[in-house]
Protein backbone atom coordinates (compact mmCIF):
# COMPACT_ATOMS: atom_id res chain seq x y z
CA UNK A 1 0.00 0.00 0.00
CA UNK A 2 2.92 2.34 0.71
CA UNK A 3 2.34 6.04 1.31
CA UNK A 4 -0.27 8.30 -0.26
CA UNK A 5 -2.17 11.50 0.49
CA UNK A 6 -5.78 12.53 0.11
CA UNK A 7 -7.02 16.10 0.14
CA UNK A 8 -10.65 16.48 1.22
CA UNK A 9 -12.89 18.31 3.63
CA UNK A 10 -12.09 16.50 6.85
CA UNK A 11 -15.12 15.77 9.02
CA UNK A 12 -13.80 15.79 12.58
CA UNK A 13 -16.68 14.16 14.45
CA UNK A 14 -14.99 14.33 17.85
CA UNK A 15 -14.41 18.09 17.74
CA UNK A 16 -17.44 18.84 15.56
CA UNK A 17 -15.50 20.62 12.84
CA UNK A 18 -15.19 20.41 9.06
CA UNK A 19 -12.15 21.85 7.32
CA UNK A 20 -10.01 21.20 4.21
CA UNK A 21 -7.12 18.92 5.05
CA UNK A 22 -4.35 16.80 3.63
CA UNK A 23 -4.46 13.33 5.17
CA UNK A 24 -1.42 11.11 4.84
CA UNK A 25 -1.82 7.32 4.90
CA UNK A 26 1.15 4.99 5.21
CA UNK A 27 1.03 1.19 5.37
CA UNK A 28 -2.65 1.22 6.20
CA UNK A 29 -2.55 3.86 8.97
CA UNK A 30 -3.28 7.58 9.27
CA UNK A 31 0.07 9.25 9.93
CA UNK A 32 -0.91 12.92 9.66
CA UNK A 33 -3.87 15.26 9.25
CA UNK A 34 -2.90 18.80 8.24
CA UNK A 35 -5.26 21.70 7.70
CA UNK A 36 -4.78 23.33 4.30
CA UNK A 37 -6.04 26.41 2.50
CA UNK A 38 -8.11 25.01 -0.36
CA UNK A 39 -11.62 24.74 -1.74
CA UNK A 40 -12.54 21.07 -2.07
CA UNK A 41 -15.72 19.28 -3.12
CA UNK A 42 -15.08 15.93 -1.41
CA UNK A 43 -15.65 15.04 2.23
CA UNK A 44 -13.77 12.44 4.24
CA UNK A 45 -15.16 10.74 7.34
CA UNK A 46 -14.85 7.46 9.26
CA UNK A 47 -16.64 4.46 7.74
CA UNK A 48 -20.07 3.38 8.89
CA UNK A 49 -20.59 0.47 11.30
CA UNK A 50 -23.64 -1.79 11.43
CA UNK A 51 -23.96 -2.35 15.18
CA UNK A 52 -26.01 -5.54 14.96
CA UNK A 53 -26.60 -7.80 11.99
CA UNK A 54 -27.14 -11.43 11.12
CA UNK A 55 -25.30 -11.69 7.82
CA UNK A 56 -27.07 -14.98 7.12
CA UNK A 57 -30.34 -13.08 6.73
CA UNK A 58 -28.93 -11.38 3.63
CA UNK A 59 -28.71 -14.86 2.03
CA UNK A 60 -25.07 -13.98 1.33
CA UNK A 61 -21.87 -15.45 2.68
CA UNK A 62 -19.79 -12.84 4.57
CA UNK A 63 -17.41 -12.08 1.68
CA UNK A 64 -20.26 -11.47 -0.75
CA UNK A 65 -22.08 -9.38 1.85
CA UNK A 66 -18.93 -7.29 2.19
CA UNK A 67 -18.73 -6.92 -1.59
CA UNK A 68 -22.20 -5.35 -1.45
CA UNK A 69 -22.09 -3.04 1.58
CA UNK A 70 -18.77 -1.29 0.94
CA UNK A 71 -20.53 0.62 -1.84
CA UNK A 72 -22.60 2.26 0.91
CA UNK A 73 -19.60 3.20 3.03
CA UNK A 74 -19.88 0.39 5.57
CA UNK A 75 -16.44 -0.74 6.72
CA UNK A 76 -17.35 -3.08 9.57
CA UNK A 77 -20.18 -4.96 11.23
CA UNK A 78 -20.97 -6.34 14.64
CA UNK A 79 -22.22 -9.73 13.50
CA UNK A 80 -24.08 -12.44 15.35
CA UNK A 81 -23.65 -15.87 13.65
CA UNK A 82 -26.63 -17.10 15.64
CA UNK A 83 -28.54 -18.35 12.58
CA UNK A 84 -25.90 -20.69 11.18
CA UNK A 85 -24.97 -21.79 14.72
CA UNK A 86 -28.51 -23.09 15.17
CA UNK A 87 -28.02 -25.25 12.09
CA UNK A 88 -24.34 -26.21 12.14
CA UNK A 89 -23.07 -25.19 15.56
CA UNK A 90 -19.35 -24.46 16.00
CA UNK A 91 -18.67 -25.56 12.41
CA UNK A 92 -21.10 -22.90 11.21
CA UNK A 93 -19.45 -20.16 13.28
CA UNK A 94 -16.03 -21.18 11.95
CA UNK A 95 -17.40 -21.14 8.40
CA UNK A 96 -18.44 -17.50 8.84
CA UNK A 97 -15.17 -16.46 10.48
CA UNK A 98 -12.97 -18.21 7.92
CA UNK A 99 -14.84 -16.81 4.94
CA UNK A 100 -14.80 -13.28 6.38
CA UNK A 101 -11.00 -13.38 6.70
CA UNK A 102 -10.66 -13.68 2.93
CA UNK A 103 -11.47 -9.98 2.46
CA UNK A 104 -10.35 -6.61 3.88
CA UNK A 105 -13.84 -5.98 5.27
CA UNK A 106 -14.00 -6.05 9.07
CA UNK A 107 -16.56 -8.40 10.58
CA UNK A 108 -16.54 -8.77 14.36
CA UNK A 109 -18.36 -11.90 15.46
CA UNK A 110 -20.00 -12.67 18.76
CA UNK A 111 -20.54 -15.99 20.50
CA UNK A 112 -24.23 -16.88 20.13
CA UNK A 113 -25.72 -17.02 23.61
CA UNK A 114 -28.95 -18.85 22.86
CA UNK A 115 -28.64 -21.82 20.52
CA UNK A 116 -31.46 -22.69 20.40
CA UNK A 117 -33.21 -19.41 21.28
CA UNK A 118 -34.83 -21.17 24.23
CA UNK A 119 -33.60 -24.44 25.72
CA UNK A 120 -33.84 -27.63 23.65
CA UNK A 121 -36.91 -28.67 25.64
CA UNK A 122 -38.80 -25.85 23.92
CA UNK A 123 -37.68 -26.35 20.31
CA UNK A 124 -35.47 -28.49 18.09
CA UNK A 125 -32.40 -26.95 16.49
CA UNK A 126 -29.52 -28.54 14.63
CA UNK A 127 -27.12 -27.85 17.47
CA UNK A 128 -27.07 -26.90 21.14
CA UNK A 129 -24.39 -24.51 22.41
CA UNK A 130 -24.09 -25.03 26.16
CA UNK A 131 -22.32 -22.75 28.63
CA UNK A 132 -19.05 -24.68 28.27
CA UNK A 133 -19.14 -24.25 24.48
CA UNK A 134 -19.74 -20.53 24.89
CA UNK A 135 -16.93 -20.24 27.42
CA UNK A 136 -14.50 -21.80 24.93
CA UNK A 137 -15.70 -19.44 22.21
CA UNK A 138 -15.25 -16.43 24.47
CA UNK A 139 -11.57 -17.34 24.83
CA UNK A 140 -11.00 -16.78 21.11
CA UNK A 141 -9.56 -13.54 19.76
CA UNK A 142 -12.02 -13.81 16.85
CA UNK A 143 -14.99 -13.53 19.25
CA UNK A 144 -15.57 -9.97 20.46
CA UNK A 145 -18.76 -10.16 22.50
CA UNK A 146 -21.64 -12.34 23.70
CA UNK A 147 -24.44 -12.13 21.17
CA UNK A 148 -27.99 -11.12 21.99
CA UNK A 149 -29.28 -12.84 25.11
CA UNK A 150 -32.74 -13.94 24.00
CA UNK A 151 -33.56 -16.12 26.97
CA UNK A 152 -34.84 -13.25 29.10
CA UNK A 153 -36.76 -15.72 31.25
CA UNK A 154 -33.54 -17.53 32.10
CA UNK A 155 -31.78 -14.27 32.92
CA UNK A 156 -34.58 -13.02 35.16
CA UNK A 157 -34.84 -16.36 36.95
CA UNK A 158 -31.03 -16.54 37.21
CA UNK A 159 -30.80 -19.84 35.34
CA UNK A 160 -27.21 -20.91 35.94
CA UNK A 161 -26.73 -21.93 32.29
CA UNK A 162 -27.40 -18.48 30.85
CA UNK A 163 -25.76 -16.64 33.77
CA UNK A 164 -22.58 -18.66 33.17
CA UNK A 165 -22.58 -17.52 29.53
CA UNK A 166 -22.96 -13.88 30.54
CA UNK A 167 -20.18 -14.18 33.08
CA UNK A 168 -17.92 -15.81 30.49
CA UNK A 169 -18.04 -12.54 28.58
CA UNK A 170 -17.93 -10.12 31.51
CA UNK A 171 -14.91 -11.76 33.14
CA UNK A 172 -13.03 -11.28 29.86
CA UNK A 173 -14.12 -7.64 29.59
CA UNK A 174 -16.30 -8.40 26.58
CA UNK A 175 -19.69 -6.83 25.89
CA UNK A 176 -23.00 -8.66 26.38
CA UNK A 177 -25.75 -7.84 23.88
CA UNK A 178 -29.41 -7.86 24.85
CA UNK A 179 -32.73 -8.86 23.33
CA UNK A 180 -35.62 -7.82 25.55
CA UNK A 181 -38.79 -6.88 23.66
CA UNK A 182 -41.97 -6.06 25.53
CA UNK A 183 -40.77 -6.67 29.08
CA UNK A 184 -42.30 -4.79 32.00
CA UNK A 185 -40.12 -2.16 33.73
CA UNK A 186 -39.57 -4.46 36.71
CA UNK A 187 -38.42 -7.34 34.51
CA UNK A 188 -36.23 -5.04 32.41
CA UNK A 189 -34.46 -3.87 35.57
CA UNK A 190 -33.71 -7.45 36.56
CA UNK A 191 -32.56 -8.25 33.03
CA UNK A 192 -30.18 -5.27 32.85
CA UNK A 193 -28.72 -5.95 36.29
CA UNK A 194 -27.11 -9.13 34.93
CA UNK A 195 -24.62 -7.04 32.95
CA UNK A 196 -26.41 -6.86 29.59
CA UNK A 197 -25.63 -3.51 27.99
CA UNK A 198 -27.54 -3.12 24.70
CA UNK A 199 -30.94 -3.71 23.14
CA UNK A 200 -32.01 -3.53 19.49
CA UNK A 201 -35.56 -4.76 20.05
CA UNK A 202 -37.26 -1.50 21.10
CA UNK A 203 -40.35 -0.81 19.02
CA UNK A 204 -41.72 1.99 21.22
CA UNK A 205 -39.92 5.09 22.38
CA UNK A 206 -41.20 4.61 25.94
CA UNK A 207 -39.48 1.23 26.12
CA UNK A 208 -36.26 2.72 24.74
CA UNK A 209 -36.32 5.66 27.15
CA UNK A 210 -36.69 3.40 30.16
CA UNK A 211 -33.85 1.16 29.05
CA UNK A 212 -31.67 4.23 28.48
CA UNK A 213 -32.48 5.39 32.01
CA UNK A 214 -31.06 2.09 33.28
CA UNK A 215 -27.80 2.67 31.41
CA UNK A 216 -28.47 0.48 28.39
CA UNK A 217 -27.38 1.51 24.93
CA UNK A 218 -30.15 1.45 22.33
CA UNK A 219 -29.46 0.23 18.80
CA UNK A 220 -32.01 1.78 16.45
CA UNK A 221 -32.99 -0.90 13.94
CA UNK A 222 -34.16 -0.42 10.38
CA UNK A 223 -34.09 -3.88 8.83
CA UNK A 224 -36.24 -5.75 6.34
CA UNK A 225 -38.63 -7.27 8.87
CA UNK A 226 -38.60 -4.76 11.72
CA UNK A 227 -38.44 -1.05 11.00
CA UNK A 228 -38.15 1.00 14.18
CA UNK A 229 -36.50 4.23 13.02
CA UNK A 230 -39.76 6.15 12.74
CA UNK A 231 -40.70 5.27 16.31
CA UNK A 232 -37.27 5.85 17.85
CA UNK A 233 -35.60 8.70 15.97
CA UNK A 234 -36.61 11.38 18.56
CA UNK A 235 -34.02 9.72 20.80
CA UNK A 236 -31.34 11.31 18.65
CA UNK A 237 -32.17 14.79 19.95
CA UNK A 238 -33.03 13.53 23.44
CA UNK A 239 -29.58 11.94 23.68
CA UNK A 240 -27.75 14.79 21.97
CA UNK A 241 -24.35 16.06 23.01
CA UNK A 242 -22.40 13.98 25.47
CA UNK A 243 -25.28 11.50 25.83
CA UNK A 244 -25.41 10.46 22.17
CA UNK A 245 -22.90 7.72 22.92
CA UNK A 246 -25.94 5.72 24.10
CA UNK A 247 -27.24 5.17 20.54
CA UNK A 248 -26.18 3.10 17.52
CA UNK A 249 -27.75 2.08 14.19
CA UNK A 250 -28.29 -1.41 12.79
CA UNK A 251 -30.00 -3.40 10.05
CA UNK A 252 -30.32 -6.66 12.06
CA UNK A 253 -32.06 -8.94 9.52
CA UNK A 254 -31.83 -7.40 6.07
CA UNK A 255 -32.39 -8.90 2.66
CA UNK A 256 -30.08 -8.10 -0.28
CA UNK A 257 -32.78 -6.31 -2.29
CA UNK A 258 -33.02 -3.78 0.54
CA UNK A 259 -29.25 -3.49 1.03
CA UNK A 260 -28.75 -2.87 -2.69
CA UNK A 261 -30.47 0.47 -2.14
CA UNK A 262 -28.59 1.50 0.98
CA UNK A 263 -27.22 0.42 4.32
CA UNK A 264 -26.30 2.49 7.41
CA UNK A 265 -25.78 5.47 5.09
CA UNK A 266 -29.52 5.43 4.35
CA UNK A 267 -30.37 5.74 8.05
CA UNK A 268 -27.85 8.55 8.41
CA UNK A 269 -29.39 10.41 5.47
CA UNK A 270 -32.87 10.12 6.96
CA UNK A 271 -31.73 11.35 10.35
CA UNK A 272 -30.00 14.37 8.84
CA UNK A 273 -33.03 15.10 6.64
CA UNK A 274 -35.14 15.14 9.82
CA UNK A 275 -32.92 17.94 11.10
CA UNK A 276 -30.88 16.18 13.77
CA UNK A 277 -27.42 17.44 14.66
CA UNK A 278 -25.02 16.42 11.89
CA UNK A 279 -22.17 15.43 14.20
CA UNK A 280 -24.43 13.56 16.63
CA UNK A 281 -25.80 11.44 13.80
CA UNK A 282 -22.32 10.59 12.53
CA UNK A 283 -21.13 9.78 16.04
CA UNK A 284 -23.98 7.27 16.32
CA UNK A 285 -23.18 5.73 12.93
CA UNK A 286 -19.37 5.77 12.95
CA UNK A 287 -17.96 6.15 16.44
CA UNK A 288 -20.21 4.60 19.09
CA UNK A 289 -20.04 0.95 17.92
CA UNK A 290 -16.23 1.11 17.79
CA UNK A 291 -15.96 2.41 21.34
CA UNK A 292 -18.67 0.21 22.83
CA UNK A 293 -17.51 -3.09 21.32
CA UNK A 294 -13.80 -2.22 21.55
CA UNK A 295 -13.19 -3.17 17.94
CA UNK A 296 -10.06 -2.28 15.93
CA UNK A 297 -11.64 0.07 13.41
CA UNK A 298 -10.10 3.43 12.61
CA UNK A 299 -11.91 6.65 13.54
CA UNK A 300 -9.92 8.94 11.25
CA UNK A 301 -7.41 10.07 13.85
CA UNK A 302 -3.64 10.06 13.63
CA UNK A 303 -2.45 6.54 14.48
CA UNK A 304 -5.75 4.87 13.51
CA UNK A 305 -6.09 2.28 10.80
CA UNK A 306 -7.20 3.97 7.59
CA UNK A 307 -10.87 2.95 7.51
CA UNK A 308 -12.75 5.83 5.93
CA UNK A 309 -15.12 6.96 3.21
CA UNK A 310 -15.24 9.79 0.72
CA UNK A 311 -18.39 11.47 -0.55
CA UNK A 312 -19.37 14.65 -2.35
CA UNK A 313 -22.85 14.58 -0.83
CA UNK A 314 -23.29 14.97 2.93
CA UNK A 315 -27.06 14.94 2.67
CA UNK A 316 -27.75 11.66 0.87
CA UNK A 317 -24.34 10.11 1.65
CA UNK A 318 -23.99 8.50 -1.72
CA UNK A 319 -20.49 7.08 -1.41
CA UNK A 320 -17.72 7.71 -3.93
CA UNK A 321 -14.90 5.74 -2.31
CA UNK A 322 -14.42 3.38 0.60
CA UNK A 323 -11.05 2.52 2.16
CA UNK A 324 -10.32 -0.24 4.67
CA UNK A 325 -6.83 -0.56 6.17
CA UNK A 326 -5.72 2.02 3.63
CA UNK A 327 -6.86 -0.17 0.73
CA UNK A 328 -9.38 1.14 -1.79
CA UNK A 329 -12.26 -1.35 -1.65
CA UNK A 330 -14.90 0.66 -3.54
CA UNK A 331 -14.59 3.37 -6.18
CA UNK A 332 -16.36 4.60 -9.31
CA UNK A 333 -19.33 2.35 -8.64
CA UNK A 334 -17.21 -0.80 -8.48
CA UNK A 335 -16.61 -2.97 -5.42
CA UNK A 336 -13.07 -4.32 -5.18
CA UNK A 337 -13.98 -6.89 -2.50
CA UNK A 338 -13.62 -10.25 -4.29
CA UNK A 339 -16.62 -12.51 -4.82
CA UNK A 340 -15.71 -15.85 -3.26
CA UNK A 341 -17.34 -19.24 -3.65
CA UNK A 342 -17.36 -21.74 -0.79
CA UNK A 343 -18.11 -25.44 -0.45
CA UNK A 344 -21.57 -25.58 1.18
CA UNK A 345 -22.17 -26.95 4.64
CA UNK A 346 -25.64 -28.06 5.71
CA UNK A 347 -27.66 -30.07 8.21
CA UNK A 348 -30.76 -31.63 6.71
CA UNK A 349 -32.25 -34.93 7.74
CA UNK A 350 -35.97 -35.09 7.02
CA UNK A 351 -37.99 -37.14 4.57
CA UNK A 352 -40.79 -36.28 2.17
CA UNK A 353 -44.23 -35.66 3.66
CA UNK A 354 -47.77 -36.61 2.66
CA UNK A 355 -50.90 -34.48 2.60
CA UNK A 356 -52.28 -36.49 5.52
CA UNK A 357 -49.42 -35.21 7.71
CA UNK A 358 -50.96 -31.73 7.59
CA UNK A 359 -54.44 -32.65 8.80
CA UNK A 360 -55.73 -30.89 11.91
CA UNK A 361 -58.82 -31.14 14.09
CA UNK A 362 -59.93 -29.81 17.46
CA UNK A 363 -62.86 -30.12 19.84
CA UNK A 364 -62.24 -26.65 21.27
CA UNK A 365 -64.87 -24.05 20.46
CA UNK A 366 -62.42 -21.17 20.78
CA UNK A 367 -58.85 -21.45 19.50
CA UNK A 368 -55.87 -19.07 19.44
CA UNK A 369 -54.42 -17.87 16.16
CA UNK A 370 -51.34 -15.81 15.33
CA UNK A 371 -52.08 -12.29 14.14
CA UNK A 372 -49.06 -11.10 12.16
CA UNK A 373 -48.21 -7.40 11.75
CA UNK A 374 -46.76 -5.84 8.62
CA UNK A 375 -43.11 -4.73 9.00
CA UNK A 376 -42.88 -6.06 12.55
CA UNK A 377 -41.61 -9.29 14.08
CA UNK A 378 -43.96 -9.11 17.04
CA UNK A 379 -47.41 -10.67 16.67
CA UNK A 380 -50.72 -10.56 18.54
CA UNK A 381 -52.81 -13.44 19.83
CA UNK A 382 -56.39 -13.54 18.60
CA UNK A 383 -59.04 -15.97 19.84
CA UNK A 384 -61.50 -17.15 17.20
CA UNK A 385 -64.51 -19.46 16.94
CA UNK A 386 -63.20 -22.77 15.62
CA UNK A 387 -66.29 -23.02 13.44
CA UNK A 388 -64.66 -20.44 11.18
CA UNK A 389 -62.31 -23.25 10.08
CA UNK A 390 -64.64 -26.24 10.30
CA UNK A 391 -65.08 -28.80 8.98
CA UNK A 392 -61.72 -29.40 7.24
CA UNK A 393 -59.52 -26.97 9.26
CA UNK A 394 -57.44 -25.83 6.31
CA UNK A 395 -58.18 -22.13 5.85
CA UNK A 396 -60.83 -19.45 5.71
CA UNK A 397 -59.93 -17.18 2.79
CA UNK A 398 -62.74 -14.70 3.48
CA UNK A 399 -61.46 -14.13 7.02
CA UNK A 400 -57.81 -14.31 5.89
CA UNK A 401 -57.05 -17.18 8.26
CA UNK A 402 -54.53 -19.66 6.88
CA UNK A 403 -52.87 -22.80 8.14
CA UNK A 404 -49.24 -22.51 9.21
CA UNK A 405 -46.97 -25.49 9.86
CA UNK A 406 -43.46 -26.23 11.11
CA UNK A 407 -41.63 -29.34 9.93
CA UNK A 408 -38.57 -30.46 11.89
CA UNK A 409 -35.70 -30.55 9.37
CA UNK A 410 -33.28 -32.33 11.68
CA UNK A 411 -35.26 -35.50 12.46
CA UNK A 412 -37.04 -37.87 10.11
CA UNK A 413 -40.81 -38.35 10.36
CA UNK A 414 -41.32 -36.10 13.37
CA UNK A 415 -44.85 -34.84 14.00
CA UNK A 416 -45.68 -31.63 12.17
CA UNK A 417 -46.63 -28.66 14.32
CA UNK A 418 -49.77 -26.92 13.05
CA UNK A 419 -51.47 -23.63 13.81
CA UNK A 420 -53.39 -20.83 12.12
CA UNK A 421 -52.40 -17.30 11.20
CA UNK A 422 -54.18 -14.12 10.14
CA UNK A 423 -53.15 -11.24 7.83
CA UNK A 424 -51.00 -13.14 5.33
CA UNK A 425 -53.54 -12.50 2.60
CA UNK A 426 -52.70 -15.47 0.36
CA UNK A 427 -55.71 -16.32 -1.80
CA UNK A 428 -54.56 -19.57 -3.37
CA UNK A 429 -51.23 -21.31 -2.91
CA UNK A 430 -48.46 -21.55 -0.32
CA UNK A 431 -45.08 -20.14 0.64
CA UNK A 432 -42.36 -21.80 2.68
CA UNK A 433 -38.80 -21.40 3.91
CA UNK A 434 -35.91 -22.88 5.86
CA UNK A 435 -35.13 -19.36 7.05
CA UNK A 436 -37.28 -19.74 10.16
CA UNK A 437 -35.83 -18.01 13.19
CA UNK A 438 -34.10 -19.25 15.08
CA UNK A 439 -33.86 -23.02 14.71
CA UNK A 440 -34.51 -22.82 10.97
CA UNK A 441 -36.85 -25.72 10.62
CA UNK A 442 -39.16 -25.67 7.59
CA UNK A 443 -42.01 -23.18 7.94
CA UNK A 444 -44.94 -23.08 5.49
CA UNK A 445 -48.21 -21.17 5.24
CA UNK A 446 -50.93 -21.74 2.67
CA UNK A 447 -54.54 -22.10 1.70
CA UNK A 448 -54.84 -25.90 1.81
CA UNK A 449 -52.97 -29.03 2.84
CA UNK A 450 -52.03 -29.95 -0.72
CA UNK A 451 -50.19 -26.68 -1.25
CA UNK A 452 -48.51 -26.93 2.16
CA UNK A 453 -47.30 -30.44 1.39
CA UNK A 454 -46.01 -29.51 -2.05
CA UNK A 455 -44.11 -26.48 -0.73
CA UNK A 456 -42.59 -28.59 2.06
CA UNK A 457 -41.46 -31.35 -0.28
CA UNK A 458 -39.99 -28.85 -2.76
CA UNK A 459 -37.85 -27.41 0.04
CA UNK A 460 -36.85 -30.90 1.23
CA UNK A 461 -35.83 -31.90 -2.31
CA UNK A 462 -33.49 -28.92 -2.44
CA UNK A 463 -32.30 -29.28 1.16
CA UNK A 464 -33.24 -25.72 1.96
CA UNK A 465 -34.43 -22.53 0.39
CA UNK A 466 -37.43 -20.28 -0.13
CA UNK A 467 -40.47 -21.48 -2.03
CA UNK A 468 -43.74 -20.08 -3.36
CA UNK A 469 -46.29 -21.89 -5.49
CA UNK A 470 -49.80 -22.23 -6.83
CA UNK A 471 -51.40 -24.55 -9.39
CA UNK A 472 -49.54 -23.00 -12.31
CA UNK A 473 -46.09 -22.26 -10.97
CA UNK A 474 -43.50 -23.31 -8.38
CA UNK A 475 -40.56 -21.05 -7.58
CA UNK A 476 -37.63 -22.18 -5.42
CA UNK A 477 -34.71 -19.98 -4.39
CA UNK A 478 -31.99 -22.43 -3.41
CA UNK A 479 -29.96 -21.78 -0.26
CA UNK A 480 -27.41 -24.61 -0.22
CA UNK A 481 -25.38 -23.28 2.72
CA UNK A 482 -27.26 -24.39 5.83
CA UNK A 483 -30.57 -23.64 4.13
CA UNK A 484 -29.73 -19.98 4.85
CA UNK A 485 -27.23 -18.67 2.31
CA UNK A 486 -26.16 -18.84 -1.30
CA UNK A 487 -22.74 -18.31 -2.87
CA UNK A 488 -24.34 -16.24 -5.63
CA UNK A 489 -23.51 -12.52 -5.87
CA UNK A 490 -25.84 -10.07 -4.18
CA UNK A 491 -27.43 -8.75 -7.37
CA UNK A 492 -28.30 -12.23 -8.57
CA UNK A 493 -29.74 -13.45 -5.27
CA UNK A 494 -31.56 -10.13 -4.83
CA UNK A 495 -33.10 -10.50 -8.28
CA UNK A 496 -34.31 -13.99 -7.40
CA UNK A 497 -35.74 -12.76 -4.13
CA UNK A 498 -37.52 -9.81 -5.72
CA UNK A 499 -39.19 -12.13 -8.26
CA UNK A 500 -40.19 -14.51 -5.48
CA UNK A 501 -41.54 -11.70 -3.28
CA UNK A 502 -43.46 -10.19 -6.21
CA UNK A 503 -45.02 -13.59 -6.91
CA UNK A 504 -46.13 -13.84 -3.28
CA UNK A 505 -47.79 -10.43 -3.48
CA UNK A 506 -48.96 -10.00 -7.07
CA UNK A 507 -49.97 -13.59 -7.81
CA UNK A 508 -50.70 -15.24 -4.45
CA UNK A 509 -52.25 -12.04 -3.08
CA UNK A 510 -50.31 -11.26 0.10
CA UNK A 511 -50.58 -7.64 1.24
CA UNK A 512 -47.48 -7.82 3.43
CA UNK A 513 -44.45 -5.75 2.45
CA UNK A 514 -42.21 -8.83 2.63
CA UNK A 515 -44.26 -12.03 3.13
CA UNK A 516 -41.31 -14.43 3.29
CA UNK A 517 -39.42 -12.27 5.77
CA UNK A 518 -42.52 -11.99 7.94
CA UNK A 519 -43.03 -15.75 7.74
CA UNK A 520 -39.46 -16.38 8.90
CA UNK A 521 -40.18 -14.68 12.25
CA UNK A 522 -43.41 -16.50 13.04
CA UNK A 523 -41.33 -19.23 14.70
CA UNK A 524 -39.25 -16.89 16.87
CA UNK A 525 -40.52 -17.82 20.32
CA UNK A 526 -38.60 -15.13 22.18
CA UNK A 527 -40.52 -12.24 20.60
CA UNK A 528 -44.10 -11.53 21.76
CA UNK A 529 -46.81 -12.49 21.65
CA UNK A 530 -47.83 -15.75 19.96
CA UNK A 531 -45.48 -17.87 17.82
CA UNK A 532 -45.18 -21.44 16.58
CA UNK A 533 -42.23 -23.81 16.50
CA UNK A 534 -41.73 -27.51 15.85
CA UNK A 535 -43.17 -28.40 19.26
CA UNK A 536 -46.34 -26.36 19.10
CA UNK A 537 -48.06 -23.01 19.46
CA UNK A 538 -46.14 -20.93 22.01
CA UNK A 539 -47.56 -18.12 24.13
CA UNK A 540 -44.51 -15.92 24.74
CA UNK A 541 -46.18 -13.87 27.48
CA UNK A 542 -47.33 -16.91 29.46
CA UNK A 543 -44.15 -18.74 28.40
CA UNK A 544 -45.92 -21.99 27.64
CA UNK A 545 -47.30 -24.10 24.83
CA UNK A 546 -51.02 -23.91 24.21
CA UNK A 547 -53.42 -26.82 23.86
CA UNK A 548 -56.13 -26.29 21.30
Amino acid sequence: MGLFKIEANYIDIFNKKIYPASITIENGYIVSIEKIDATLDEYMLPGFIDAHIHIESSFLIPSNFAHLVVQHGTVATISDPHEIANVNGIDGINFMINNSKKTEFKIFFGAPSCVPALSSEFETSGYVLDDQDVDKLMELNDIYYLSEVMDFKGVINKDVRIINKINSALTRNKVVDGHAPGLSPDLISKYVSSGISTDHECSTIEDARYKLSLGMKIIIREGSAAKNFESLHPLISECSGKYCDSLMFCFDDAHPNDILNGHINSIVARAIKYGYNFFDVLKIACINPVLHYKIPVGLLRVGDSADFIITKDIKTFKIDKTYINGKLVFSDGISHIPLISEIPINNFNCSQRSILDFKFSTKSKIIPIINCINNQIITHKTMIDSNLLAPDFQSNIDEDILKIAIINRYEKNSKISIGFIKNFGIKKGAIGSTVAHDSHNIIVVGTNDEYLCKATNTIIENKGGLCALNDEKTIIMKLPISGLMSTLPAKEIASQYIKLNDFCKNVLGSQLYDPLMTLSFMSLTVVPHLKINDKGLFDVDAFCFLDY
